[in-house]
């Protein structure tokens, strides 16, 4: 445990002692029946008719209606409902299907109720007292999206509004997902549900006969803490005006929307398209037989070819494409589990199944984007600002605050490096819009050196990506007291978007900046 772990569950603690944490007990998770409720599979969303491209008015495209509600719903056979907000019916959302190149439109309307039952900090930037309580936007998280549909965390709206944007989908096969983005209150809105999947699929990827339909499961899996009436729990520090705390790990797992749950499965292949959506909690995943994951995708689309892995790191935000191999395991019962957290029972079929489906020795081919081709490289500071109690305050890129102006203005369709340099304790897994990127290599140096000359002095040898993080990718792990580089081309769109840390408690104080794409001086 490091010191500054060491702070963050003695505030913890400090806040469940003075009464600022919720009144309602706590909830043991070991008290849960485990796999006692079916694996939910989120509904499909079915468009509502077609209307004009924004792009292009000639061209008719789905048009999808999709609202910010308020629901109850049971996380776990032997609880009550628990209070959630959610797009659609369901936590998490309909599940988009499109195609690359297929365009589309959404509409989000904000139908919750005008007051917010999670704990607010008036004390963060975006989240003042005489702001709104209930907020809402969208952000496509992966999408090639212009400026105005991308979920820019200042263009908020209220209950009774609505905003409908319209996403192009000229980019690969990928397993993107959206969920809100509201300045101030991102970490409470998706604690709260308002997440889901939004699947592009094209030509190449059909050809590679990959397991589909009934043997292609979403699988979306977050933490959370829980009251022993069932309602979800938040917690605060120990000062009532400044109730945030720089990261939540809840006790309870939960897959699509149940705690612990079963899913009946076939002694064949199956592909898991895999989200961390959790606030804060890194996934690492593996099967309690010991089997091998064979990981086929990441955020940006398939892999050059498969990966064989005992288990899958995943930050918060990022995702996994997953084949797994229940052949020769008829009749077994098998954990997916998150280190010591059980997360979901797999009860294969005792009967044979036929299987026509593949696992290709080479998928998609990724070029590799040139270092020679980069006309900047970026330095880019990740740092803590602490109390002299060591109790974190704030989280800067670039040490800088949200207000300020915008320090990172790459030109249109150029390639840039971006070398975050990571002086803090935690891993940041550091997200940029728009775009897709490839992982460089990581490099360990000496933080204090750096936060006290401005200079990096490396302590380590370089060390390239794993074979499961080189493909492309819109998240990456930025380790501790280690320099992580990127290299990413600016192509898409002009405009204002906006770059951060997926921790969402590191986010929503400080940890995000905007940046711009601009046109090439003539």
């Amino acid at each position: 445990m490091t010191r500054r772990t060491f702070v963050r569950h003695a505030s913890y603690l400090a806040a469940l002692t003075s009464g600022n944490a919720s009144a309602a007990p706590a909830l043991n998770p070991n008290s849960l029946a485990k796999f006692v409720d079916p694996l939910p599979l989120p509904e499909i969303a079915k468009p509502a008719g077609v209307r004009p491209a924004a792009a292009n008015h000639s061209v008719k495209v789905p048009y999808y209606r999709v609202p910010m509600r308020q629901l109850d719903y049971k996380l776990h056979r032997d609880l009550p409902p628990a209070r959630l907000w959610c797009y659609g019916a369901a936590s998490p959302g309909p599940t988009f299907e499109t195609r690359s190149g297929q365009g589309l439109l959404i509409e989000w309307p904000n139908e919750l109720p005008a007051k917010h039952f999670l704990p607010i900090d008036h004390s963060l930037h975006g989240a003042e007292i005489d702001t709104p309580e209930v907020r809402g936007v969208v952000h496509i998280h992966g999408a090639k999206a212009p400026p105005e549909s991308d979920g820019y965390p200042e263009d908020w709206y209220v209950p009774g509004k609505s905003r409908t944007y319209f996403y192009p989908n000229q980019q690969e096969s990928a397993a993107l997902w959206y969920h809100d983005h509201t300045m101030g209150i991102n970490r409470l809105n998706i604690y709260a549900g308002m997440f889901g999947l939004f699947l592009i699929r094209d030509d190449f990827e059909d050809s590679l006969n990959l397991p589909k339909g009934a043997f292609e499961i979403p699988l979306v899996i977050y933490d959370r803490l829980l009251k022993q009436d069932g309602q979800l729990d938040y917690p605060v520090s120990g000062d009532p005006g400044k109730p945030w705390v720089p990261e939540v790990f809840g006790d309870v797992m939960i897959a699509n929307g149940k705690a612990f749950p079963f899913l009946n499965v076939q002694a064949r292949k199956y592909r898991f398209r895999v989200l961390n959506a959790s606030n804060g909690r890194f996934l690492h995943l593996s099967l309690s037989n010991e089997q091998k994951l064979h990981q086929i995708g990441t955020d940006q689309g398939l892999l050059p070819a498969p990966v064989p892995l005992d288990r899958s790191l995943l930050a918060p935000g990022e995702r996994a494409d997953l084949i797994v191999d229940f052949t020769g395991h008829a009749g077994e019962q098998i954990v997916l589990q998150n280190d010591s957290f059980q997360v979901l029972q797999f009860r294969v079929d005792p009967a044979k199944s036929p299987d026509a489906s593949s696992l290709p020795s080479a998928l998609r081919p990724v070029p590799k984007t040139p270092e020679s081709a980069a006309v900047q490289t970026r330095p880019l500071g990740l740092i803590e600002k602490e109390t002299m109690k060591g109790e974190s305050m704030a989280m800067l890129l670039n040490n800088t605050p949200w207000h300020m102006p915008v320090t990172e203005n790459p030109v249109l369709d150029s390639v840039e490096i971006w070398s975050f340099i990571n002086t803090t304790d935690d891993s940041h897994p550091i997200h940029l819009h728009l775009v897709r990127f490839q992982i460089l290599d990581r490099r360990r140096f000496e933080p204090f050196f750096y936060l006290n000359t401005g200079e990096v002095r490396y302590t380590g040898p370089v060390t390239p990506p794993a074979p499961e993080e080189a493909g492309w990718k819109d998240t990456v792990r930025a380790d501790p007291k280690m320099v992580t580089r990127i290299i990413v081309r600016f192509e898409g769109y002009l405009g204002r978007y906006v770059w951060h840390c997926h921790v969402l408690e590191h986010e929503d104080n400080e940890m995000m900046r905007p940046y711009d794409v601009i046109a090439a001086a003539k």
